[in-house]
């Protein structure tokens, strides 16, 4: 029995063990890459702002003083004010915590969601796997962004609509992934001998599977997350996100766009908000997937 019972817990006993490797990986590969550190500072400082908001944030974002409107950048408003004299940097800076919400939100949702049909998928085959692909084919045929603005425009806008959107959209690649991850975890040898020792499928879905393809969806919704923004933005922008007065960066720009050739200020300052956070998720993104990829030597 001693030999069924190692193989009974090799599944947990692998997933620690390589929890363990790939932490000490990504903190030794994060040394090693300076723009992925560089990008890990800046999502720890924008996190930051998001919790810290409501102290760090010089003015009300949405108190209007029209005898300040449209200020260049100036001491008392390092990013100026727009079109109804309220403070650009506190609006940015209260921004930051619905673009992070929106990103973990999403994120929270995709993630499992993808994860559990591409596992599924991939694991059982058959008539199930032609199933569950040919669902994610169709969500797949259609832009992204087109397809969360019809669902968006169906649902009524609102910041929940643009999560509950996005959402709808974004899990098919993460699914694609995870089958691919279980297609080949699956013909495993501590898969065979778990499955010879009488593991049920859902034991061997649960510690054998689905822990082995965590770290690739991991790296792939680092990645997304920059995409996320995008199209959060894009459906703020299109006024089918957060609705006025919220602070929310995609609605900034599209308020400010009608001052671009006098005003520049109010729709560059969330431009450059937008541009920041997504390149340090890229950035983050892209190290962690040399860290994690077992094909790279680290040279």
């Amino acid at each position: 029995m001693q030999p069924e019972h190692a193989v009974a817990q090799g599944g947990p006993f692998l997933l620690l063990a390589r929890i363990v490797r790939g932490s000490g990986r990504v903190v030794a590969g994060l040394a090693r890459e300076p723009l992925g550190l560089a990008g890990l500072i800046v999502l720890v400082g924008v996190i930051l702002v998001a919790i810290l908001a409501p102290v760090i944030a010089p003015y009300d974002p949405n108190v209007q003083n029209l005898y300040m409107a449209r200020q260049p950048p100036n001491w008392l408003h390092l990013a100026g004010t727009d079109e109804y004299g309220r403070d650009i940097l506190s609006r940015l800076i209260y921004g930051t915590s619905i673009t992070i919400q929106t990103v973990f939100s999403v994120t929270l949702i995709v993630g499992p969601i993808g994860l559990v049909i591409g596992v599924v998928s991939g694991f059982v085959g058959g008539r199930t796997d032609a199933l569950l692909m040919r669902v994610t084919d169709i969500v797949l045929s259609f832009p992204s962004l087109i397809l969360a603005l019809a669902f968006a425009a169906a649902i009524g806008p609102g910041l929940n609509t643009a999560v509950i959107a996005i959402s709808l959209t974004a899990w098919p690649p993460i699914a694609r992934l995870a089958r691919a991850e279980a297609m080949i975890v699956r013909n495993a040898d501590y898969v065979a001998a778990a499955r010879l020792y009488g593991a049920s499928p859902l034991r061997l879905l649960t510690l054998y599977i689905a822990p082995m393809c965590i770290p690739s969806v991991v790296v792939r919704l680092t990645l997304n997350m920059a995409g996320i923004i995008l199209t959060a933005a894009a459906l703020g922008f299109l006024g089918l996100g957060a609705q006025p007065p919220t602070p929310e960066w995609g609605a900034m720009i599209s308020s400010g766009r009608r001052f671009m050739l006098d005003s520049r200020w109010i729709a560059v300052m969330p431009g450059l908000a937008i541009l920041v956070t997504s390149l340090a998720f890229n950035l983050v993104g892209d190290s962690l997937r040399d860290i994690l990829d077992p094909r790279h030597d680290g040279n």
